[in-house]
């Protein structure tokens, strides 16, 4: 017999939060360091042949899910990086940056693409500063944005700016509406959905205001993931219980940001559900169970917010991870 809305909130509450309306340090962001941040985040120039901007990668311009939808993106040069660009929507709600936690925040983040000679590819910290100091724009905005400094254009504030306008990427879904109280934001198939992934195990790794995002775990904790080459955190920490973690990503907005997994390997949200219930949880989910969770992690598209879902016919439930399977 099906929960009534009640028990199912009562009992997702325990691992669910709504998300907050602000990110932390959001409080602290003047109108001018915002405007900066987000000129600075469409600005092609900040790349070595004025190609790729901080949204090239992470889209959010006309309301998309602040990703390219690319298995791994293209840098300025055409080179291909090694794992998905994630989204930066509620990007400051996570414990850390990147796959691997490497950036402790959204500033220390923004540093890295820009430099980074497979994406932005720019030089030195010098060369951007130089770079954007000719730009007769930039010195003002700056000043503007730091006040208090003797010299507002350095490649420190402009990781600040750019964390300030991420700061303001914060969704609002149906999800919410239903933590909060509203019986009718979610409908029936939704309503099972989250009480099968609430009973499969799913909260296990994601929960939390941002339904993961909080955490790291090793990717085939049960059983292996096919493509081993990609070591993980292992990489930062130097720690032999770090290999092939990652960080646990938060589903807010999931079923817009196609493809999965740390390498883009998947496109289908719901092979992507059975996959993980197979490697994390060990469990063989029947397709009902699929299409139920995945009808739950369509309420977590914010609204206004848009990309190309992928509703992919699932395969039989014996043919998933059969490389992997014993």
């Amino acid at each position: 017999m099906a929960q009534s809305p009640a028990d199912v909130r009562k009992k997702a509450s325990e691992v669910i939060q709504p998300l907050p309306g602000k990110m932390p340090g959001s409080e602290n962001d003047s109108s001018a360091l915002v405007a900066l941040g987000k000129k600075l985040y469409f600005e092609k120039r900040l790349s070595a042949n004025n190609s790729q901007s901080c949204n090239s990668c992470h889209q959010v311009d006309g309301g998309k899910a602040g990703v390219d939808q690319e298995p791994t993106s293209p840098g300025a040069f055409g080179k291909r990086g090694g794992r998905n660009s994630p989204t930066t929507l509620n990007a400051g709600f996570h414990l850390a940056q990147f796959w691997d936690g490497r950036a402790a925040d959204l500033a220390a983040q923004a540093k890295g693409p820009i430099l980074n000679p497979g994406e932005m590819a720019m030089p030195s910290e010098a060369a951007v500063i130089e770079k954007l100091s000719a730009i007769p724009a930039y010195p003002k905005a700056f000043a503007k944005a730091f006040p208090g400094d003797a010299m507002p254009l350095t490649y420190d504030n402009l990781a600040k700016a750019i964390a300030a306008f991420e700061r303001t990427l914060v969704t609002h879904d149906r999800l919410d509406d239903f933590l909060k109280g509203n019986d009718k934001a979610l409908s029936a198939a939704e309503l099972k959905g989250l009480e099968t992934f609430v009973a499969v195990g799913c909260t296990t790794c994601h929960n939390g205001p941002a339904v993961g995002g909080n955490g790291f775990r090793k990717l085939g904790a049960v059983n292996p993931y096919k493509n081993l080459s990609d070591k993980g955190r292992i990489e930062v920490t130097k720690e032999e219980e770090d290999l092939h973690v990652f960080k646990v990503p938060s589903l807010r907005n999931i079923a817009l940001t196609a493809p999965y997994f740390h390498d883009g390997a998947m496109t289908s949200l719901a092979e992507t559900v059975r996959e993980m219930a197979w490697l994390q949880l060990g469990q063989k989910l029947d397709d009902g169970q699929v299409q139920s969770i995945v009808a739950f992690l369509r309420s977590l598209s914010g609204k206004g917010r848009k990309g190309k879902e992928s509703i992919a016919m699932l395969a039989p439930a014996d043919s998933v991870s059969a490389t992997a399977m014993p």
